[in-house]
C-alpha cells in the first residue's frame, strides 16, 4: 500500500514522541488516528494536522483502563477504515523506590506500560493481519537497565520489550511485524523542569552532567525517537521484525566506562 494511503493509531499524540511521530506520518501523506488523555494537547496537534489537509481524528482515552484499548482500535479503524500502523507510544513513569512503592503505583505502571499495548495489540490484529501492517512500541533505556527511583518503570518496561518479541514471534506469520525503539535521556514533556530550559541554572546544569555522560555529547529528542519509529514502520523494514533500537546517545556503551574501567586496568 502507498504511504499516501497508510493509516496510523498513534496513542500519546498530544506531545513529545507522539506529537512527533504524527507530524512525520502527515508528511508522508497518511491518515491518523489520535489518542490520549490530554483533551487540550489532542485538539492543538489536530487542527494543526487539519490545516495541512490531514485526515485525522482524535480520540480521548485513559489507556490504563482495561476496557479502553478495544474501544480506540475499534473507533479508529472506523474512521480509518482499516489500519496498517499502531504506534504504541502512551507510557508515563513512576517515581518511587522499591521499599516505598505501593501495590497501586505497582499496578499502574504495568497498566499503562505494558497492558496497555497488548491489549491494543490484541485489539488491532485482525487489521494489521488484513492490511499486512506492524506495531512499533516506544520502550526506554530503562527496560534494558534499572534505574531508581523508577523500579516499577523499569520493570513495566523491561516485561513491554519482552511482549514486543512474543508478539513479533506469534504475529509475524500473520504478516504482523512487531519492533520497539528505546529513548535514552530525551528531551519530551516529561523532562520539562529537568533539563529542558537552558535560562534555568539547575535545569542547564542537570542537562550539562548528562550530556557530558553520553558519548554523542548531545541529549535527545522527540525527533529523533520519531524518525526511529517511522523506519521501523516503513516498508523499508520489511523484513525486521521482535528487535529494539536503542536511541539513546551511546548510553548503551558506557557500562565499562562509567565504572572508572580504562584501558590497562
Amino acid at each position: 500500500m502507498p504511504d499516501t494511503q497508510r493509516r496510523f493509531v498513534i496513542t500519546g499524540a498530544a506531545s513529545g514522541i507522539g506529537r512527533s511521530v504524527a507530524e512525520l506520518a502527515a508528511d508522508t501523506g497518511a491518515a491518523v488516528s489520535l489518542v490520549d488523555i490530554d483533551v487540550t494537547g489532542l485538539e492543538v496537534i489536530a487542527a494543526s494536522l487539519r490545516e495541512r489537509g490531514v485526515r485525522v481524528t482524535t480520540i480521548v482515552a485513559d489507556l490504563s483502563r482495561a476496557e479502553e484499548p478495544s474501544r480506540v482500535v475499534a473507533e479508529s479503524a472506523e474512521f480509518l477504515g482499516g489500519i496498517d500502523v499502531l504506534v504504541s507510544n502512551a507510557g508515563a513513569p513512576v517515581y518511587a523506590r522499591l521499599t516505598d512503592l505501593t501495590v497501586d503505583g505497582f499496578d499502574q505502571a504495568v497498566a499503562l506500560n505494558v497492558r496497555a499495548t497488548w491489549l491494543l495489540g490484541q485489539a488491532a490484529h485482525p487489521w494489521l493481519s488484513e492490511s499486512g501492517g506492524n506495531i512499533v512500541v516506544t520502550g526506554s533505556t530503562c527496560g534494558h537497565w534499572p534505574a531508581p527511583p523508577q523500579g516499577a518503570y523499569s520493570v513495566a518496561k523491561a516485561g513491554l520489550l519482552m511482549l514486543v518479541k512474543q508478539m513479533a514471534l506469534e504475529w509475524s506469520p500473520d504478516g504482523i511485524r512487531c519492533n520497539s525503539a528505546s529513548p535514552g535521556p530525551t528531551m519530551t514533556g516529561l523532562t520539562e523542569g529537568v533539563f529542558n530550559d537552558l535560562r534555568d541554572p539547575k535545569q542547564r546544569a542537570v542537562r550539562e552532567m548528562r550530556e557530558a555522560r553520553l558519548p554523542t555529547r548531545k541529549l535527545g529528542t522527540a525527533d529523533d525517537v520519531a524518525h526511529t519509529i517511522m523506519f521501523l514502520a516503513s516498508p523499508e523494514a520489511s523484513q525486521i521484525t521482535g528487535i529494539d533500537i536503542l536511541v539513546d546517545g551511546g548510553t548503551s556503551v558506557t557500562t565499562l566506562a562509567s565504572a572508572g574501567i580504562e584501558a590497562g586496568h
